[in-house]
């Protein structure tokens, strides 16, 4: 089939056309307009993304080489994510889905960044076969989650608070970084010292609550978070500035070891073989050389999408869309599907042995 996928679930406005299996395209408009506000204001990101859509699908199906005649289908996401964003793809894919008479898949964002393992890459790619444990991680979400190679999975731990990503952005505001503090924190910790500063891990096997660990796949970071903050009040600005790397490093640091600990631990805790890491954090360096490390030291296979496809990105949303088709998961086609802000209960669940 040949699918186009359109993705404007926050602030990436992207399209992807994929040949088969092949990504033919994969054209992604990312948005400065959020920059002076530290955060993604969700009215700019809609009207940006109406602004820049028409454009952005255009170059996709141009690159591809092809004409939107020869579509077979297109999908989009249709959540999570901010409404107004959303519905902008949302409306425009079933808009052009129906005038050129041809099906519309509805995408879920964090499905689509779950499985983007499976989006081939080169010749030689290789998909997860059978089940793995998934780490999602990005701005707003943090889960793990068994997956069955049916695309059935299980969700076994979530934040209960602030996501990874989420948790990045605002240590670098009180940093004083430029928004998106995630990949400035990663530059900057590249040249610092990670036990500079030792920062709170909650939920795991060292810190507090240590004896209900067991089992326990959540995450939280708000204490992270607030820990930095009063090491932060404690010291005058000129220490901040000098050791600005370290403290970059001690934060990213506290960050990767929980993501790591607690993927590793629900890897042998369901006898899983494989681990899969997706969404925007996982193109952080410290957090991608950190798991290769503990996957090799534990025999387990990692598979690691490239940094293109870990971000917010069409690809993933064209490329969930083949894999629905290829197992029968598609249903009766509809053009008036409703956007959804939340993650929630929209999952296909898995039964956990």
């Amino acid at each position: 089939m040949n699918i186009l996928g359109i993705e404007t679930s926050c602030d990436e406005t992207s399209a992807a056309v994929l040949l088969g299996r092949r990504v033919a395209s994969n054209i992604v408009s990312s948005q400065r307009c959020h920059t002076g506000f530290g955060g993604v204001v969700p009215e700019l990101a809609s009207r940006e993304h109406e602004r820049m859509i028409v454009s952005i699908v255009d170059s996709a199906v141009t690159e591809a080489n092809i004409t939107k005649n020869d579509l077979d289908c297109i999908a989009a996401t249709a959540g999570p994510g901010l409404i107004g964003a959303v519905m902008v793809g949302l409306c425009f894919a079933e808009g052009m889905a129906f005038a050129l008479g041809i099906p519309f898949v509805p995408v879920n964002h964090i499905e689509a960044h779950m499985f983007s393992a499976f989006i081939p890459e080169s010749p030689g790619h290789r998909s997860p076969e059978g089940a793995f444990i998934s780490l999602t991680v990005s701005g707003g979400h943090t889960l793990l989650s068994v997956v069955q190679e049916d695309l059935s999975y299980a969700v076994i731990g979530k934040t209960l608070d602030d996501a990874a990503g989420e948790a990045f952005d605002k240590t670098g505001k009180m940093l004083g970084l430029a928004y998106p503090a995630g990949p400035v924190i990663d530059r900057l910790a590249a040249g610092g010292d990670r036990h500079f500063h030792e920062f709170p891990r909650a939920l795991t096997s060292s810190s507090q609550r240590s004896r209900s660990y067991k089992g326990n796949f959540d995450f939280s970071f708000s204490g992270l978070k607030t820990s930095v903050l009063t090491y932060l009040q404690k010291h005058p600005e000129e220490y901040i500035r000098t050791h600005l790397q370290d403290i970059a490093a001690s934060v990213q640091h506290a960050i990767v070891s929980v993501l790591v600990e607690k993927t590793m631990a629900a890897a042998r805790h369901y006898r899983v073989g494989a681990v899969s890491v997706a969404g925007g954090v996982s193109a952080n360096s410290a957090l991608r050389k950190a798991m290769q490390e503990a996957c090799m030291r534990s025999g387990i296979q990692l598979y690691l999408p490239g940094t293109v496809y870990s971000t917010d990105n069409a690809a993933m949303i064209a490329s969930l869309a083949g894999l629905m088709h290829e197992k029968g998961l598609i249903g009766k086609n509809r053009y008036d599907v409703a956007p959804f802000s939340s993650f929630g209960d929209r999952t296909r669940k898995a039964s956990l042995k």
